[in-house]
């Protein structure tokens, strides 16, 4: 398979919920009304470490489109989807975007842990 080379970007982010594996700026959310199967999902105009499925026609709540499913790099699971084609004139602006589950990812401000050690209670 190969080495896999995780980018890790600075700025606030949306991570794997699975292995904490960095997958999108906040700064490249386009949108939070987005929704899936599982809830919840975020439009976003670019994401960083993952792979993609096998173009598909799926038809969706807002019409027909070519998607592939995206996986995290580093664990294998599905966070969302990627719109390659949008076969309406009104969803045109999703085409290259992607969609991250809700369910799926974490916010990597909610997501901190404070650690403190027992000689910093001195």
């Amino acid at each position: 398979m190969g080495r896999v080379f995780v980018v890790e970007k600075e700025g606030r982010s949306y991570r794997c919920k699975f292995c904490n594996t960095q997958l999108a700026l906040a700064d490249d959310l386009a949108s939070r009304t987005f929704h899936c199967r599982r809830g919840k999902a975020y439009l976003f105009n670019h994401v960083i470490n993952i792979s993609s499925g096998a173009l598909e026609e799926r038809m969706m709540l807002s019409g027909l489109h070519t998607v592939a499913d995206i996986f995290c790099c580093t664990c294998g699971q599905i966070v969302g989807w990627k719109y390659d084609a949008a076969h309406e004139k009104s969803q045109k602006y999703k085409e290259g975007k992607f969609v991250l589950e809700r369910g799926r990812i974490v916010d990597d401000t909610l997501n901190f842990r404070l650690s403190i050690s027992d000689s910093d209670d001195n």
